[in-house]
C-alpha cells in the first residue's frame, strides 16, 4: 500500500506524487503498447481489472513473456500470472495454508523454481512484531488453481519495520529484504533455510536508500533496488552489495515495481494503478537500443527522466524536461519542510 512519512515531509511526499499523477500524462503519451511482432518482455500495460495496486513483478523461469504479480494489500490470497505479449491475465494463484495477508509488497522467484511472496509491508513503521512470507512451487501449467503455500515468520534483528521489496538470490536461494525508510533503509540477510513453525531472523548487512522494490539478475551477480524517482543496480557478491551505478529509471505514477527479464537483457519497471504500465529498460550490454548516459534505456513509450536526446520535434525532450522540473521543484518543497521539521 503507498505509504509516506508522516508530518512535513509526509505532507510534501503527498504533494509530489499528486503533482507527478497530473504532470506523468502529460509527458509520458499514451503509455507501454504491445509490441507489432509480438514478442515478449516489452513495454506492456496490465489489463486486468482486479490488478489496481501491483507491487511487485518477477519474470517466471518456466513460461517466457509472464510476469506474476499481486495487489498490495484488501485483495486476498492471490498472485496473477501476466502475459507481456498481450497484458493479459493467464492465471489466477489462490493461496491456501496462510493467513490472511496484511501488505503484500513484493515476489521473487527462487533457483528451486518456487515462488516467494513477501507480506512484509508495514505502514505504520515497525507496530507489527512479524512479517510473512509465503512459498510455493511456480506452476507447470498456466490455468486458475488453487496451491497449498508454506507460511514463514518474519523478523528482523534491529526491531520491526516496514519494508517493501523482497529478493531472493538465484544461486543460494537466500531471501533478502531492503527496508523502506526515508533516511535510508537497510538490506537484511534472512538466514541460509527458511523454517516454517519458529521466527526467521532477518539480519542487516547493508545500508541502502528509499527502496520500493529490488531484483536479482539472473546470475545473482547484480542486484537492482528501485525508489519512486530513481533506481540503483550494485554489483553484489559474497552476500554483499558493491560497487553501485544509476539505472535510468521511467517516469511512473506511482514507481512500486521492477524484475529483470528471465534473460537478464534488460530490466521491467511496473508501477501501481488500473491499466498500469510495465516498462522495459536494457541493461548495459543486454543487447538492446541501449546508449543512455545512465546504464540502460527505455526501450519503449515508456520515459525515462534521463532521456533528454530525441530527435527534435519528437515530443520526448521537451516532455522529459517538464517531468524533471516538476520532480525538481517538488522534491526541494519536500527537503524543505523536512528541514523545518528538524528545526521545529
Amino acid at each position: 500500500m503507498r505509504s509516506y512519512p508522516t508530518g512535513p515531509a509526509g505532507r510534501a511526499a503527498a504533494t509530489l506524487a499528486a503533482a507527478l499523477a497530473v504532470a506523468v500524462p502529460l509527458f509520458a503519451g499514451a503509455g507501454p503498447a504491445v509490441a507489432d511482432d509480438g514478442r515478449p518482455d516489452r513495454d506492456f500495460t496490465i489489463e486486468d481489472p482486479r490488478i489496481t495496486e501491483s507491487s511487485g513483478l518477477a519474470a517466471s523461469r518456466a513460461h517466457p513473456g509472464v510476469y506474476w504479480t499481486h495487489n498490495d494489500s484488501d485483495d486476498g490470497p492471490y498472485v496473477y500470472a501476466v502475459d507481456s505479449r498481450t497484458g493479459k491475465t493467464l492465471a489466477t494463484i489462490t493461496m491456501r495454508g496462510v493467513g490472511e495477508p496484511r501488505d503484500v509488497e513484493g515476489i521473487s522467484i527462487g533457483p528451486d523454481g518456487d515462488l516467494y511472496v513477501g507480506d512484509i509491508g508495514d505502514n505504520l513503521d515497525g507496530t507489527w512484531d512479524h512479517v510473512w512470507i509465503y512459498r510455493f512451487p511456480e506452476p507447470k501449467t498456466l490455468r486458475d488453481a488453487t496451491v497449498t503455500a508454506v507460511q514463514y515468520d518474519v523478523t528482523y534483528a534491529d526491531g520491526a519495520r516496514n519494508a517493501e521489496a523482497l529478493m531472493v538470490h538465484p544461486k543460494t536461494g537466500r531471501v533478502y529484504i531492503a527496508s523502506k525508510n526515508e533516511d535510508g533503509g537497510g538490506l537484511y540477510e534472512g538466514p541460509a533455510k527458511l523454517t516454517a513453525g519458529s521466527a526467521n531472523v532477518f539480519r542487516r548487512v547493508g545500508e541502502v536508500p528509499w527502496v520500493t522494490d529490488g531484483a536479482f539478475s539472473p546470475d545473482g551477480t547484480r542486484l537492482v533496488l528501485r525508489s519512486y524517482f530513481s533506481a540503483r543496480e550494485y554489483a553484489f557478491e559474497d552476500g554483499r552489495l558493491g560497487e553501485d551505478r544509476s539505472v535510468a529509471a521511467p517516469f511512473q505514477r506511482q514507481a512500486e515495481s521492477v524484475t529483470y527479464t528471465a534473460d537478464g537483457s534488460a530490466l521491467m519497471f511496473g508501477s501501481e494503478g488500473a491499466r498500469s504500465d510495465v516498462v522495459r529498460v536494457e541493461t548495459e550490454g543486454g543487447g538492446g537500443s541501449g546508449g543512455g548516459r545512465e546504464q540502460g534505456k527505455p526501450s519503449g513509450s515508456g520515459s525515462a527522466g534521463d532521456e533528454a536526446g530525441g530527435e527534435e520535434g519528437d515530443g520526448q525532450s521537451g516532455g522529459a524536461g517538464l517531468g524533471a522540473a516538476i520532480v525538481v521543484g517538488v522534491a526541494v518543497l519536500w527537503f524543505a519542510l523536512r528541514r523545518k521539521r528538524g528545526q521545529g
